[in-house]
């Protein structure tokens, strides 16, 4: 198992490790802070040892990065990753922003179904199954969003099976939602949001995130 770091510390941008395993030019660390694609959040960026990751991917409990052909590590050698803060802080950002309006779309729509979301540095997305335009609810979505950022609330995550690594984020007002991503503290440092709807179909639906700030 990859001791996943992140969720200790999601504000740390380096950290130094040992090579667990070795497999061509993938490489496996005994722990990291480097996150790898999963729940829709992307990969970080950044190094292992001065080197380009150039792929990072979630095996069961495990974590498997991609390096240069010629990257020479073996297992037991010490190496110090490094990624780049400032797009994991949007991700993580973004991620919660994502989060929260998806709970609330549960909360206004009677049998919404998710169908899918991706959260990148520049904005988030959740997709829906929705016979009808989402357009009319956006205005009230983004202003009991924002008013919940407003009020930085603290944002507590945690274990509900830690042998099986599943998470959870909950704050006040809400019941515990499943979540393993990487989490800012508080709500007020997502900062206000903007949300914009998109048609991706017959019977579905996208709201899109962006941050109004950087």
């Amino acid at each position: 198992m990859t001791h996943k770091l992140f969720w200790q510390d999601p504000y740390a941008t380096s950290h130094q490790t040992v090579v667990s395993a070795v497999e061509g030019d993938q490489i496996e660390l005994f722990s990291t802070i480097f996150f790898a694609f999963s729940g829709g959040q992307e990969s970080d960026q950044g190094s292992i040892a001065g080197m380009p990751v150039i792929d990072a991917c979630k095996e069961g409990t495990q974590i498997r990065y991609t390096l240069p052909t010629d990257h020479g590590l073996q297992v037991g050698q010490s190496v110090q990753i490094n990624i780049d803060g400032n797009r994991r802080y949007r991700l993580m950002r973004l991620h919660f922003a994502a989060e929260l309006v998806l709970e609330l779309c549960y909360r206004e729509l009677t049998g919404v179904t998710k169908i899918g979301a991706h959260i990148g540095q520049d904005k988030a997305r959740i997709d829906f199954v929705w016979p009808q335009s989402l357009s009319p609810l956006l205005p009230a979505l983004a202003e009991q969003a924002n008013r919940i950022i407003a009020a930085d609330l603290a944002i507590h995550t945690g274990f509900d099976d830690e042998a099986n690594e599943r998470r959870y984020w909950e704050i006040e007002g809400f019941s515990q939602v499943p979540c393993g991503g990487t989490h800012v503290r508080t709500t007020g440092e997502i900062g206000s949001i903007q949300l914009k709807r998109n048609n991706i179909g017959k019977g579905k639906e996208r709201i899109e995130i962006r941050l109004c700030a950087p």
